[in-house]
């Protein structure tokens, strides 16, 4: 039989209960899979646990929220031969699981994914530190980290949404910063700026159009924007009229950045959902190609060129 290992999350998301995993192993059974089934127990355990799977091991499941996957991916990478990799959301908002068409039905999700493909993704990187879909710096783009762990089980979605809405009555700071894309500088001041290769983010559906998996290219946007009603605006017009119409917000594709700040910030960056603690003036982000996953077959034609 082949071999799967399920790193899971058991803190993941609101209201989920250990009751699935019996019939989720049958199935996985079913496919042909001795399953191996490790539960994490502390923030970066999943960091650990992919290091220490055997070689000889055909499918990596993540079973947990964004961080965790991401935990896996940054792991995985730092093997000498990665594993195949698949994701299966238990998390509070689940972009990536959303992105990749599952459901909020487990066993639905699972039997998807082992009806699916495997696909070659680009995965970012900034100073060497992968992020699956998101990484950014400044206003809002805290919230996801600093959303507790007891209010997300406590109230899901409507967490982030509180202290979204509390992030946004707060004093709007701008960091004076020169970003360079494609040989060109742009220099100004900037409230928040946020690197992504996805379709959803922060629980928003299609944030960019035609963004793909495979095409050497990751999306920015730089704001400039302070004053609350000028982001208020701005995000009723990113909604209406896309995101190359909005005034003071600024959008590229591209497959290389540099940010340098004028003084090293004191504040973190969010990676996939996730603090990361790095405090710098200088930030190169990058992509790895080729990493493989394997997803439902659901959303590929629209995710992928290959």
């Amino acid at each position: 039989m082949k071999k799967c290992a399920v790193i899971y999350n058991p803190h993941s998301g609101k209201n989920i209960h250990d009751n699935f995993i019996p019939n989720f192993i049958k199935i996985l059974n079913d496919y042909g899979y001795d399953v191996d089934f490790i539960y994490t127990e502390y923030k970066y355990h999943a960091f650990k646990i992919i290091d220490e799977i055997n070689g000889d091991t055909d499918l990596v499941i993540s079973l947990g929220g964004d961080g965790t996957f991401n935990e896996i991916v940054t792991g995985n990478l730092k093997r000498k031969k990665p594993l195949l990799l698949a994701h299966i959301p238990l998390g509070t908002t689940n972009d990536i699981g959303a992105m990749f068409g599952y459901s909020k039905n487990i066993i639905s999700n699972l039997k998807a994914l082992l009806d699916g493909s495997i696909k070659k993704i680009d995965i970012c990187t900034v100073n060497g530190r992968p992020f699956v879909y998101v990484a950014g710096f400044g206003k809002f783009l805290d919230v996801s980290y600093l959303t507790t762990s007891s209010q997300k089980r406590k109230w899901g979605y409507l967490a982030y949404l509180y202290n979204g809405i509390k992030s946004f009555f707060d004093k709007t700071n701008d960091y004076e910063l020169t970003y360079t894309i494609d040989g060109e500088t742009y220099q100004g001041k900037y409230s928040f700026f946020m690197i992504s290769n996805a379709n959803r983010i922060a629980g928003f559906n299609n944030f960019y159009k035609d963004v793909k998996l495979d095409d050497d290219r990751f999306e920015v946007l730089f704001c400039s924007l302070t004053k609350k009603k000028d982001i208020v605006k701005a995000f009723i017009n990113l909604k209406t009229n896309g995101i190359n119409n909005v005034a003071g917000m600024y959008f590229h594709k591209t497959n290389n950045l540099t940010v340098k700040f004028n003084k090293k910030p004191r504040k973190n960056w969010c990676v996939d959902g996730e603090e990361l603690v790095d405090n710098r003036k200088i930030y190169n982000i990058s992509i790895i190609h080729d990493v493989r996953i394997m997803l439902p077959n659901k959303n590929i034609k629209n995710l992928f060129i290959k």
